[in-house]
């Protein structure tokens, strides 16, 4: 990758594992980076690392709660109020197979946290992002999915998975909730003639402490099989730094669902209405409208 002297990027979920391994990326390059993160401690000792390794890193942490929309909004207000550029926004804390729970605003913890806490995210963010891109070089959105989406599924009428619980199938739906919301976002900013691009991004499996919520004897098995089969974090963050840096993706070619380093075309054929509808409720769930 080329220097990326002067931009300014958001990581959520910087201070450990592919995010850590994006951070550590970007901030060689040049970019000014800041993790968002529930975890202080962690993310602070993220930077110390970083800053240890690249004697003239710009690297920082900010707390960022994302199954609290107070924490969201305080976070972006913050950000906003300093009056930096945003270049690139990469969507990538998450959680997975956790017990079932509810957020501080009541939301099922995967479609919160994975989905609705980075949609509003984004859209308080959006204006800086139109304002930071340009022709030929547009702001970007970046969210990382999985290819757990493709058994997921959007049940309009029951998003916080109320009629039948699932780890699982929680983590399938907001992993395709957070594909469909990428496609439409990169749509609306298309059509409004925005320079800014947003994609979704599949790292494959990777070695990493989403699965900690495993069952004590399958976490056991996986800890083993993963050292054979899985990707480092290192490996599965090779994905989300293409698709937040490449010159490749710049104009026409941005957008899309990317796994493996190319684009995976089966998942363009999305429902558009289905898009829409899942963009319109969240909008209302979140009091944007």
């Amino acid at each position: 990758m080329p220097r990326q002297d002067g931009k300014v990027a958001i990581v959520t979920g910087g201070g450990r594992g592919i995010g850590y391994e994006v951070v550590c990326h970007m901030a060689r390059l040049g970019v000014h980076v800041i993790i968002g993160g529930r975890d202080e401690q962690e993310g602070l000792a993220a930077v110390r690392r970083i800053c240890e390794q690249y004697k003239e890193a710009k690297v920082e942490f900010k707390k960022l709660d994302l199954a609290s929309l107070q924490s969201v909004r305080h976070f972006a207000q913050s950000f906003k109020e300093r009056d930096l550029p945003l270049n690139i926004l990469v969507n990538n804390a998450g959680v997975m197979l956790v017990p079932e729970g509810r957020t501080e605003d009541g939301f099922e913890q995967h479609f919160g946290i994975n989905y609705l806490g980075h949609f509003l995210l984004t859209w308080l963010l959006l204006d800086t992002l139109k304002d930071s891109g340009k022709c030929g070089l547009v702001s970007r959105v970046v969210n990382v999915s999985s290819s757990a989406h493709r058994i997921g599924e959007i049940r309009l009428n029951d998003l916080n998975s109320c009629q039948h619980y699932s780890a699982h199938a929680a983590y399938c739906h907001s992993k395709l909730a957070q594909l469909l919301f990428s496609s439409h976002l990169h749509q609306e900013m298309q059509s409004g003639g925005f320079p800014v691009s947003s994609c979704a991004v599949d790292p494959g499996m990777v070695d990493t402490s989403l699965y900690r919520h495993l069952w004590t004897p399958l976490r056991l098995a996986q800890s083993v099989i993963a050292g054979l089969l899985f990707r480092t974090p290192a490996e599965g963050a090779a994905t989300v730094l293409s698709a937040a840096l490449s010159p490749v993706l710049e104009g026409d070619c941005g957008g899309g669902y990317w796994a493996n380093g190319h684009r995976d075309v089966t998942t363009l054929a999305f429902d558009p209405q289905l898009q829409l509808s899942l963009w319109e409720i969240s909008l209302q769930l979140l009091g944007l409208q």
